[in-house]
C-alpha cells in the first residue's frame, strides 16, 4: 500500500487531460509505464477541480483543442496564476501556439509526437519517478 507524498517529497503525478477517450487511456498508459502516477481529466473544468483536491499533481499534459468554456490555452493559463509550481506540456494536432500564447515554462509538442520526446519534457522538470 503507497502512501500519500510527504509535503517535502517532490511531486511525481502526471495530470493526462484529453478529451476523446482512447487518447486518454494511452496517454495514462505511457505515464503509468513510465512510473508516473497518470491522473486523468476529460476536459478543463475536470482538471481545475483535480488540482484543487490534489497536492502532488507535478506536470500537467493537456491538448489544446477541447470542448467547453475552456481551451487547453486557457488551462494553462488558469494552471500558471493559480498553482505556479506546476509544469505544463500542451499537444495539439492542428496549429501551434503563437508567440505569447503559452505561459512561462510550458512545453509545446507536435502531434504526432514521440513518446520518448514526451517522456524527456516531463523528465526535463521532475527527473524519474521514485520506485514506489
Amino acid at each position: 500500500m503507497s502512501q500519500p507524498p510527504s509535503k517535502t517529497a517532490p511531486a511525481k503525478a502526471v495530470l493526462v487531460v484529453e478529451d476523446e477517450p482512447m487518447l486518454l487511456l494511452d496517454g495514462m498508459c505511457i505515464f503509468e509505464e513510465a512510473g508516473f502516477e497518470a491522473v486523468p481529466a476529460a476536459n478543463a473544468a475536470e482538471a481545475i477541480c483535480c488540482l484543487e483536491e490534489r497536492h502532488d499533481i507535478a506536470v500537467v499534459i493537456t491538448d489544446i483543442g477541447m470542448p467547453g468554456v475552456m481551451d487547453g490555452l486557457s488551462l494553462c493559463t488558469s494552471i500558471r496564476e493559480r498553482w505556479p509550481q506546476i509544469e505544463m506540456i500542451v499537444i495539439s494536432g492542428h496549429n501551434a501556439p503563437l508567440t505569447g500564447e503559452l505561459p512561462a515554462r510550458c512545453v509545446f509538442l507536435s502531434k504526432p509526437y514521440e513518446v520518448a520526446q514526451l517522456l524527456q519534457a516531463i523528465r526535463g522538470f521532475v527527473g524519474d519517478p521514485s520506485p514506489v
